[in-house]
């Protein structure tokens, strides 16, 4: 301890970039964000001060609320059905004993792409007439599937959604394979012992040990879903309708699209705000969860 305090300089003098950097690219952006965020501006004039009037704004906007709403379906897609599927994978891929290495580069392989180039390439799968899905349909008989996937409301969401979920799946496969690469063999040993079958010993074993990384994931999932936009912005721009815009493509619409900073920076700060609220509530479940298992 006394010779880290002897050369404390050191340690400031270091640290120092990074804590410049982290002032000059986020945290006065932030707070800049938080003062427009009162105020009525289009960016070019001064900016008027105008109290809570975009916050009431867009508590009233109904294309906001819809854009929370898509959010909500990222979030809700990624626990509920991305993240089995991203355990069912890689509980096979662990068992693989060839070709380990090949196996994980091509499923990670979407991960490395851009979300402009994967945003693209699935424009031309779901294009309604030379997409792949469609003529896959037609080819198996099921032409009465054939659809206009992201020009139907009814559809252009859950297909954007399939879509992120393809790119970052295998991100998260090769960190569950590694998770459980680490578990210590003799506790899957022992349970082949009484007898366990692989189903047993994934649902009691394995999934057990892996709840660290599962929790990870989720709350990965939470963030990476309220702060969804390019791909939104690529596949469908918020169309149709705005029926697909989530709250970060509905900011950047308000301003460089209609020209409202001031009620953009209003979104950014409640798409901050709603972030912290359920990333909290999550921790509190998690920890409660946790305490009730000791």
């Amino acid at each position: 301890m006394n010779k880290m305090g002897r050369h404390a300089w050191a340690y400031t003098l270091f640290t120092l970039p990074t804590l410049l950097i982290f002032a000059t690219f986020f945290l006065y952006p932030m707070l800049m964000s938080l003062r427009y965020g009162f105020t009525e501006w289009n960016g070019i004039s001064p900016a008027i001060f105008n109290g809570l009037d975009n916050f009431v704004a867009a508590f009233q906007d109904p294309y906001f609320w819809i854009a929370v709403r898509n959010n909500m379906y990222f979030i809700s897609f990624s626990i509920g059905i991305q993240i089995p599927i991203i355990l069912a994978i890689a509980l096979l891929v662990s068992q693989i004993k060839r070709w380990v290495g090949f196996y994980k580069a091509l499923i990670f392989l979407p991960t490395i792409l851009s979300t402009a180039v994967v945003g693209v390439l699935w424009e031309f799968i779901y294009h309604p007439q030379a997409g792949l899905l469609n003529q896959v349909l037609e080819a198996v008989g099921l032409s009465s599937w054939q659809h206009a996937w992201l020009a139907d409301g009814a559809t252009a969401m859950l297909a954007i959604l399939i879509t992120n979920a393809w790119q970052w799946m295998g991100f998260y496969v090769v960190l569950v394979v590694s998770a459980i690469y680490a578990i210590p063999k003799h506790l899957v040993e022992a349970a082949q012992l009484d007898g366990a079958g692989s189903l047993r010993q994934a649902w009691f074993v394995i999934l057990p040990l892996l709840r660290p990384v599962i929790v990870v994931m989720m709350l990965l999932s939470i963030t990476g879903g309220m702060k969804a936009m390019d791909i939104v912005v690529v596949m469908t721009g918020g169309n149709p309708y705005g029926i697909t815009e989530v709250m970060a493509s509905y900011m950047i619409k308000k301003a460089y699209r209609i020209g409202e900073y001031g009620y953009a920076n209003s979104i950014a700060v409640l798409i901050l705000f709603f972030t912290a609220i359920l990333t909290s509530v999550f921790g509190w479940f998690t920890r409660n969860q946790e305490e009730v298992r000791l």
